[in-house]
C-alpha cells in the first residue's frame, strides 16, 4: 500500500496560513487536524481542506506545476511508481 504525503503543511506555508489558523477554519483543535493530515484523512475531509485553504483538491497531492488539466480531472505522477493518477471531481 502506498501513502501519499499531502501538501497541506507546505500550502499553509505559501498561503501564509498557520496550521492553527486552519483548523480554526475548519472547526477543529490544531491536534486533530495534525492527527488528520498524518493520518488516514476522508475524501470528504481533504475536501474541506482544500476549500479553506482556497486550493484545487488535487493540489494537496502535487503542485499545480505538477497537476495536468484533464477534461473533468487532473492528473499526477505517482511518486512512487511513475503511473499517471488521474483524479476527477464529481
Amino acid at each position: 500500500m502506498y501513502l501519499v504525503e499531502l501538501r497541506v503543511k507546505e500550502l499553509c506555508k505559501e498561503k501564509g496560513v498557520l496550521m492553527e489558523e486552519l483548523a480554526s477554519r475548519l472547526g477543529i483543535a490544531r491536534v486533530n487536524l495534525t492527527k488528520t493530515i498524518n493520518g488516514n484523512p476522508t475524501i470528504g475531509t481533504l475536501e474541506k481542506i482544500a476549500e479553506a485553504l482556497g486550493v484545487k483538491f488535487v493540489e494537496l497531492f502535487a503542485s499545480s506545476d505538477e497537476v495536468q488539466d484533464n477534461k473533468g480531472g487532473a492528473s499526477l505522477t505517482c511518486p512512487h511508481c511513475g503511473k499517471s493518477i488521474t483524479i476527477k471531481a464529481e
